[in-house]
């Protein structure tokens, strides 16, 4: 059963990419005692992801944090490595947190995966957004199809807000 707004997130490790390399960040680092906007993509770089939906939340970044948001964190189901270069790429170095879910545990956790064998890409993160508050789910945004970035869109979350 795919995670609800009241629910309490999993516990989970991410990867971060540091200056020194990847670094384990758990969920408790992310998400205790903060207000956090988390969106999910299938993978960086990606169309949508790399032209859309990561743009939107780098315009929309100061807005967001501005409605008392401590952090805007995205999650994906590729290594620290990939996540490292595209937060270069991107321009979004300390506007964004990039966190690297390469195994997919915490996307399986959330029961918010789809499998992308067909496009070449396999187990992968839905798209979706979500505002949590200490560890719950406060707003939860999911796309019905991943290709698509509406529901869970900064300026819907914005607007949820």
């Amino acid at each position: 059963m795919p995670i609800s707004v009241g629910d309490t997130l999993p516990s989970a490790t991410f990867r971060l990419m540091t200056a020194d390399g990847p670094v384990p960040k758990s969920s408790d680092e992310v998400f205790k005692g903060k207000k956090v906007v988390l969106f999910a993509v299938p993978g960086a770089f990606t169309p949508t992801c790399h032209k859309n939906h990561l743009p939107g939340y780098l315009a929309e970044a100061e807005a967001i944090k501005a409605k008392g948001v401590d952090t805007i964190a995205v999650v994906s189901v590729n290594d620290p490595f990939v996540m490292g270069a595209w937060e270069k790429a991107s321009g979004a170095d300390g506007k964004i947190v990039f966190l690297a879910d390469a195994d997919a545990t915490f996307a399986k956790a959330l029961d918010l995966t789809f499998d992308g064998s067909a496009a070449g890409l396999g187990l992968r993160s839905k798209r979706f957004s979500m505002l949590v508050e200490d560890g719950v789910v406060k707003v939860l945004n999911v796309e019905d199809v991943p290709s698509k970035a509406d529901v869970s869109s900064a300026a819907a979350m914005l607007g949820a807000l």
